[in-house]
């Protein structure tokens, strides 16, 4: 029995020592054999890859296609769009002076009224008593002063007698302007030629000074105030033109400038302007809304280049142009600015042909073909 137990080991450790030799011989040859195989399925692939590149190579398909932008020196209008509101040029809120019961009430809601037209009159019977009794008064001490002078120059009486009789006369004198002062507060006049409201009171009613009785205005005369950018501020004056139009009509109108705001508003950044416009058949009314075009000025033989071409740098801006097939770089010092366009006031001339498309991709000195020629005029439009 144990003859057949060393026996099953030895066939057994004599087929692990075959199966050792096989693996060792069969390894290396998978490993050749993968080696070999990559490097003929690489050299299939190289083969197209190379011929692509020679492909890509060529100076058609590696240079850039853009569009460009031939420039024309042209007038150019720097004009400003923006909106404003119409005011009145002369506007008062009608309040009295003193308070009263109206006695009176001469306005009529809408009516044109000349300056120092009576409009409202406040009950003012107990003023007018004390005016009467004032004026009287003044009769007797008048009289009494003549006679006190009489006696004066036949040096009857000592001059301190006559003195005390004149400074009564002159106190009832004071006494009657102030009640006549006070009576005039009792009557509301019109301040201005004007238009005349809506009405807030009646006949009959008790008004203080805090009652407004209705508002006054004149607008045959308009005034328009509206606002633009600081950066225009060094470019406008009084008298400048303006146009405008209004929802309500399809008309355009004209004003000049008439004021200028000392300073800029902080929590807008700009500036503050009032222009003037006749109204003479008072067709716009205060408190409309309008449209206003704005010319600042007009500047002659302008080169103009889209917003997108302009590269902004370190200490100044820069543009691409195209020269003889590739990108060349062009600092450029910039002017007046549009929604859509700048102005190049130095590094370009008229004629140069601006790239407007790739920007991030230029380079300069780099091949470009122009794909598209872009209209000046549309872009202006």
């Amino acid at each position: 029995m144990r003859s057949l137990f060393i026996h099953i080991y030895h066939e057994s450790d004599h087929m692990n020592n075959r199966l050792r030799i096989t693996l060792i011989i069969i390894i290396p040859v998978i490993f050749i054999g993968a080696f070999l195989l990559r490097n003929v399925f690489l050299d299939d692939i190289s083969e197209p890859t190379l011929q692509t590149t020679q492909t890509q190579n060529t100076p058609t398909s590696n240079s850039l296609g853009v569009r460009a932008l031939k420039l024309n020196a042209q007038s150019f209008s720097n004009n400003i769009f923006t909106t404003g509101t119409i005011i009145a040029n002369e506007e008062v809120q009608l309040r009295p002076e003193t308070s009263g019961r109206i006695t009176s009430l001469t306005l009529d809601e809408g009516r044109s009224v000349k300056k120092g037209d009576l409009l409202v009159k406040i009950n003012d019977a107990d003023l007018q008593a004390q005016l009467l009794r004032a004026r009287l008064q003044l009769e007797l001490a008048e009289l009494r002063e003549n006679r006190q002078k009489l006696l004066l120059e036949n040096r009857a009486i000592a001059q301190e007698d006559y003195d005390v009789a004149l400074n009564q006369v002159n106190t009832i004198k004071a006494e009657i302007s102030l009640i006549e002062a006070q009576i005039e507060k009792t009557e509301l006049r019109a301040p201005f030629d004007g238009v005349i409201g809506l009405r807030n009171v009646s006949e009959g009613s008790y008004i203080t000074t805090s009652n407004v009785v209705a508002t006054l205005q004149d607008f045959n005369t308009i005034k328009i105030d509206f606002s633009i950018p600081e950066r225009y501020s060094a470019l406008v004056q009084s008298g400048d033109q303006i146009r405008f139009t209004r929802q309500a009509s399809e008309g355009t109108y004209e004003g000049k400038i008439m004021a200028i705001e000392p300073r800029i508003d902080q929590a807008t950044r700009t500036l503050v302007l009032r222009a003037q416009a006749p109204n003479p058949n008072r067709s716009i009314i205060p408190g409309a809304f309008v449209q206003i075009e704005f010319k600042l000025r007009e500047i002659p033989n302008a080169l103009m280049v889209p917003s997108e071409a302009i590269i902004p740098e370190l200490g100044g801006n820069s543009v691409f142009i195209y020269e003889g097939g590739s990108a060349v770089r062009k600092r450029v010092i910039i002017g007046t600015r549009t929604e859509t366009l700048v102005q190049v006031v130095d590094g370009l001339s008229d004629g140069d042909t601006i790239l407007t498309t790739g920007i991030l991709q230029l380079r300069e000195g780099m091949p470009v073909r122009v794909t598209e020629m872009i209209d000046q005029t549309s872009q202006e439009s």
